[in-house]
């Protein structure tokens, strides 16, 4: 099993975090000016990078948010995690 470091609780299995999307997927603003198009494209158009990935994180264990630095091909996750910046949601 693969452990993720939490930043206020130390390396966890990765059983007790959830994927919360990519880093710098922000919502659209507004409600009614929003389209079809735009509100799909956020909801369902991610990001597959091929190496070093920025996502964001919770460590359902202390209900933290967070960022992980992780690449996609080896699996690697730095090992420096971070709170979670303002408004980068």
């Amino acid at each position: 099993m693969q452990t993720f470091p939490c930043p206020f609780c130390g390396q966890r299995p990765e059983t007790e975090f959830h994927f919360a999307g990519d880093l710098g997927n922000l919502r659209p603003e507004g409600f009614l000016e929003v389209s079809p198009e735009t509100w799909s494209s956020y909801l369902f158009a991610h990001n597959n990078p091929r190496g070093e990935s920025k996502e964001i994180w919770k460590h359902l264990t202390c209900m933290e948010v967070f960022t992980m630095n992780r690449d996609t091909l080896s699996h690697i996750v730095n090992s420096s995690t971070a709170l979670l910046p303002e408004g980068e949601a």
